[in-house]
C-alpha cells in the first residue's frame, strides 16, 4: 500500500483528490493538510510514502516545502501539483528536491501513474516542459527581492511592505529598484507580474 499525504489550501481540490486516490486498491490517503506548514505535524503522526503538494499555499508554499522535506524526510517522495504551468516552477521544483511535477488539469490516470512511479524511485519529467525550462531565463532575483516582489504584486504600498519584511522603506525601495532592473520592466507592478509569469515568485 502506498501511503499518500495531500497538501493543498483548497478544500474542494484536496477532498476530491483524496476521494479519487482512495478508489485505487494500492493507494491510501493517510493525511490531508490545508497548508505546507501543517505537513511536519502530519508526518509525525503518519507514515507517508508520497506527498502531493500544491505550489501556491499561503504560509509555506510547495517549493519551500519540497526543499524542507528533502532535508528532513528524504524518504518521502514529493510530487508537485500546480494550476500554473510555468517553466520556472518546473525547474524550481526539481531543484528543491521534488520527484515529479504535474499540472492539475492532467487526466486522473496520469496522477495515479505518477504516484506509483515516484514511489518506485522514478522521476516524472515531461520532456516538453524540461525543454521550456532550459530555454527560459534562470531566476535572477535574490530571495529578498522575491519576497518583496511577492508583496508588491498585491499592490501594497512600500511602507506596508517595509513593515511586513522588517526593513526600512529605503532598503525596500532599493530591492524593488534592483528587481525592476533585473526583470527589465518599468515599475514594481510590472516586475511582479513578470516574475509571476516566469514562476520566480
Amino acid at each position: 500500500m502506498i501511503r499518500v499525504l495531500i497538501a493543498d489550501d483548497q478544500h474542494l481540490v484536496r477532498s476530491a483528490l483524496a476521494a479519487l486516490l482512495n478508489l485505487e486498491v494500492d493507494l491510501e490517503v493517510v493525511a490531508q493538510c490545508a497548508d505546507g506548514d501543517e505537513v511536519p505535524s502530519a508526518l509525525a503522526l503518519h507514515k507517508v510514502d508520497v506527498a502531493l503538494v500544491d505550489i501556491q499555499m499561503p504560509r509555506l508554499d510547495g517549493l519551500s516545502l519540497a526543499q524542507q522535506l528533502s532535508q528532513t524526510h528524504p524518504e518521502v517522495k514529493v510530487l508537485v501539483l500546480t494550476t500554473f504551468d510555468r517553466p520556472g516552477y518546473f525547474r524550481q521544483a526539481f531543484e528543491a528536491g521534488a520527484s515529479g511535477f504535474l499540472v492539475k488539469d492532467a487526466p486522473p490516470e496520469d496522477l495515479v501513474s505518477a504516484i506509483r512511479k515516484v514511489y518506485a524511485g522514478d522521476k516524472i519529467i515531461d520532456p516538453q516542459r524540461a525543454m521550456l525550462s532550459v530555454e527560459t531565463q534562470r531566476n535572477p532575483l535574490t530571495d529578498r527581492e522575491r519576497e518583496i516582489l511577492a508583496h508588491a504584486a498585491s499592490g501594497a504600498p512600500v511602507s506596508r511592505i517595509a513593515a511586513l519584511v522588517h526593513l526600512s522603506v529605503g532598503t525596500v525601495r532599493n530591492h524593488l529598484s534592483n528587481a525592476i532592473g533585473k526583470t527589465n520592466t518599468a515599475n514594481r507592478i510590472e516586475a511582479a507580474r513578470k516574475a509571476r509569469e516566469q514562476g520566480w515568485i
